[in-house]
């Protein structure tokens, strides 16, 4: 009912084994790991192995084909995954258990040394071109959008290049910016009115009326006689 999801940090103990199931045949790669705890002992002062906990992990498709050519017997790996636990019996007749991981999630401990990423090609896709295919967007009729109603697109409004010119810096567009803005504010403004001699001057002459603050006097109290 409920899954067992845990991360193990380990070391892988056996070549990762190639298998095919006979039903679905679905590659899978199995592999053990082994997770060893350190502690510190205090009456050698030095680290020493704790307890250790081995699990048989399995990958599935995509993920067993990236850890049959990625991992390593000795490599320092960490793996998320779903715990659980197998039954069965040996030659004997005895019962056991077995501790199972199915990966789904694997990748090398950096921090115990480097490692190089390369990304998985996706499968080949193929598409048939249809009249009838090109009307329908998610089950839906479409009809194309006119000139005039599509939504601004980043370019748009440019001067369109000469066949054989370079395109132009980012400095340049900034630069030729510059110098309209430059120019526009250079031209008088013919607008604003000019003042006249008479106004200019009695402006000049008109002195400024000089703000008087109200002084307020502290009221004085009235001394009480003391007695003889």
């Amino acid at each position: 009912m409920f899954d067992t999801h845990i991360v193990v940090v380990g070391n892988v103990l056996t070549k990762p084994e190639w298998r095919r199931t006979t039903h679905s045949n679905q590659l899978v790669a199995n592999f053990r790991l082994a997770s060893t705890a350190r502690r510190y002992d205090r009456e050698n002062r030095c680290w020493v192995d704790g307890n250790t906990l081995r699990v048989r992990v399995s990958a599935w498709r995509k993920l067993a084909e990236n850890v049959g050519s990625s991992i390593n017997v000795g490599d320092p790996v960490i793996v998320f995954g779903r715990l659980y636990t197998r039954d069965w019996q040996d030659e004997e007749a005895n019962h056991r258990v077995s501790y199972e991981m199915e990966a789904l999630a694997v990748g090398h401990d950096l921090a115990r040394g480097r490692s190089r990423f390369y990304r998985s090609r996706p499968a080949g896709t193929s598409t048939v071109e249809d009249t009838e295919t090109d009307t329908v967007v998610g089950g839906e009729p479409a009809e194309p959008v006119a000139d005039g109603d599509t939504p601004v697109r980043y370019g748009d409004g440019l001067p369109e290049l000469i066949p054989g010119d370079a395109e132009p810096a980012f400095l340049e567009v900034m630069a030729e910016l510059a110098e309209e803005t430059a120019a526009q504010e250079s031209t008088p403004e013919e607008d604003t009115p000019e003042e006249s001699p008479a106004e200019q001057s009695a402006t000049e002459e008109t002195p400024a009326e000089p703000v008087t603050a109200e002084i307020r006097r502290p009221r004085r109290t009235k001394k009480q006689p003391v007695a003889a």
